[in-house]
């Protein structure tokens, strides 16, 4: 039976997915795995996830079922009936201080497997950290940074499709970051997505909705504009967090974070609000996936007044 490794589909998911695929493969010799990507739609149904089939999950929920499974989200537990059924072992680890899920994979290998994964892997890992942890070391950085890894993450946002994330676990598996990047059709999606980048810090000051109290919400949802992650801190700077609607693949989706150039120093946990509407995520960023637009739009609202509630008078 092949061994499906599901991964949440950003760069930490897939360099997760990669890494455990390598270690399958060469410390355990499994050469049946595939790989898909997930998002928090998926969570709707999620007992009867993947039944019948043998699975892997990184970076994302905890099952019960699942053969493998690695992450460092505080919001990994649906509830704690599931927490309950978490026992850390040789398959399962979980790791809530880790900025990644890439570098949780790494120190299991070698604690628990006795493999060493490539250089490679490393350097994955403190990229995944730099990313997911949005520890870059300033806003122009994070918009305009041209190292290989940031590339891939831009690519990322103009896939033709909502499994192109794939080829990049494939290509992962086998290759650094620089190699990957250099692939001229990811180039090629990369200054296309520079583009695009360009014209959402242009257009993000038109889907402002409401600044109020350090907190800013948007509405990017028209499928007109383009989106930047972190166009609400370049455009406000002294911002301390920012809600937003924007679309997916799989539905409007809510994206809530910290500045990471304010930082809290975590007072206010943006997952652990997340996931009361049916999201999850860190203390400083988090999402959830509503079932329509109206409804991403209320719970917009419904998250940031919370966290203007949190920052106090």
């Amino acid at each position: 039976m092949t061994l499906r490794i599901h991964y949440h589909r950003d760069f930490d998911g897939i360099a997760s997915a990669a890494l455990l695929a390598w270690c399958l493969r060469e410390g355990f010799g499994r050469k049946d795995l595939a790989w898909s990507g997930v998002n928090y739609d998926r969570r709707r149904d999620w007992e009867a996830f993947g039944e019948g089939t043998e699975f892997a999950i990184v970076d994302f929920h905890f099952h019960p079922r699942a053969a493998y499974w690695f992450d460092h989200h505080p919001t990994t537990f649906l509830d704690e009936s599931y927490r309950a059924k978490y026992v850390e072992s040789d398959r399962w680890k979980f790791d809530p201080d880790a900025d990644s899920c890439p570098p949780v994979i790494l120190r299991h290998a070698r604690a628990r497997w006795k493999i060493e994964p490539p250089e490679r892997f490393v350097e994955i890992g403190r990229w995944a950290d730099v990313i997911d942890a949005a520890k870059y070391p300033t806003v122009e950085d994070a918009l305009f940074g041209d190292r290989a890894a940031y590339r891939l993450v831009r690519a990322l946002t103009v896939a033709p499709h909502a499994d192109w994330s794939d080829t990049l676990v494939e290509a992962l598996v086998d290759r650094g970051l620089e190699e990957t990047a250099a692939d001229p059709k990811i180039e090629k999606m990369h200054q296309r997505a520079c583009r695009n980048r360009d014209r959402a810090l242009k257009e993000f000051p038109s889907t402002v909705l409401s600044v109020e109290k350090d907190v800013l919400v948007y509405d990017a949802s028209s499928d007109k504009i383009r989106r930047e992650r972190f166009a609400p801190f370049y455009h406000h700077p002294d911002l301390l967090y920012c809600v937003g609607v924007i679309p997916t693949r799989s539905g409007f989706h809510i994206t809530a974070g910290e500045n990471p150039w304010k930082p809290s120093g975590g007072r206010i946990d943006i997952g652990a609000i997340c996931e009361r509407f049916g999201g999850g995520g860190h203390a400083t960023v988090g999402g959830a996936n509503p079932k329509n637009l109206e409804e991403c739009r209320n719970v917009a609202h419904a998250i940031a007044g919370e966290i203007r509630g949190r920052i106090g008078p």
